[in-house]
């Protein structure tokens, strides 16, 4: 305990002489040295005197000493106390490195998400629109200017296949138009605007198709099988 209390006084009086920055670099380093050490041997000391039944200094000790100093971040145990605090790249050392600036959340980037984000306005601007149809044509151009090329190619060679007319998907043979002319003239005279090529029923004989479909599941349903052995007897009687 004695040798303790004379560790602190040291201590306090080489913490008040540090506070003085006239002292020079060079001092103020040796003393901040001196007060690191007298530091440790202090520790060293609490930890005996606990072993020997004492009180527990680094739990329950006064903590003045320790506020006096400051760590520097990442070095833990060395403390700069005073003007050593301020010495030539010790202050850089203390200097706060900026924050991060912070993540945006899933919602935050969601909400700078438009039509323009995905490419619907490139063509707004009327500077893309002019150069895609300027390349386009230029690639028409190369695509005719190769095709000259290979049927020229083709024909010298003499192919006879290649010789032969294209043929013209778009021609109509005669037959044909004579007779979508006369269907035209056909519909124009009688004002039908549609020609039926499968015979279709009146609404009289659907209805009475209906009507037979309708007894024959009634039929099925509700009557015997000799009900109707004797209906089929009957219709076969009757010519029906």
């Amino acid at each position: 305990e004695k040798w303790r209390r004379q560790i602190i006084g040291e201590i306090s009086k080489k913490v008040a002489q540090i506070q003085n920055a006239g002292l020079g670099e060079f001092r103020i380093r040796d003393l901040n040295d001196e007060i690191n050490k007298l530091l440790r041997e202090k520790g060293h000391w609490e930890v005996r005197i606990k072993e020997l039944g004492g009180p527990d200094y680094a739990r329950i000790g006064p903590k003045m000493l320790d506020h006096e100093g400051k760590e520097v971040p990442g070095n833990r145990g060395y403390k700069y106390f005073g003007a050593a605090k301020d010495l030539p790249g010790v202050r850089e050392l203390f200097e706060k490195e900026p924050l991060p600036p912070p993540r945006k959340t899933r919602a935050e980037l969601m909400k700078a998400i438009d039509a323009e984000y995905y490419g619907y306005r490139d063509e707004d601007d009327g500077v893309l629109e002019p150069l895609e149809q300027e390349h386009e044509r230029n690639v028409i151009a190369e695509a005719v200017e190769k095709w000259k090329v290979e049927k020229e190619a083709r024909l010298s060679r003499g192919d006879k296949e290649e010789e032969e007319e294209e043929v013209n998907i778009y021609a109509v043979n005669d037959d044909e138009s004579d007779e979508e002319s006369g269907k035209e003239k056909e519909g124009e005279d009688s004002q039908q605007k549609f020609i039926a090529h499968v015979p279709v029923p009146s609404q009289q004989e659907i209805e009475e198709a209906l009507v037979r479909r309708k007894k024959m599941e009634l039929l099925q349903k509700y009557a015997s099988e000799a009900l109707m052995a004797q209906s089929e007897e009957a219709k076969r009687l009757l010519g029906l």
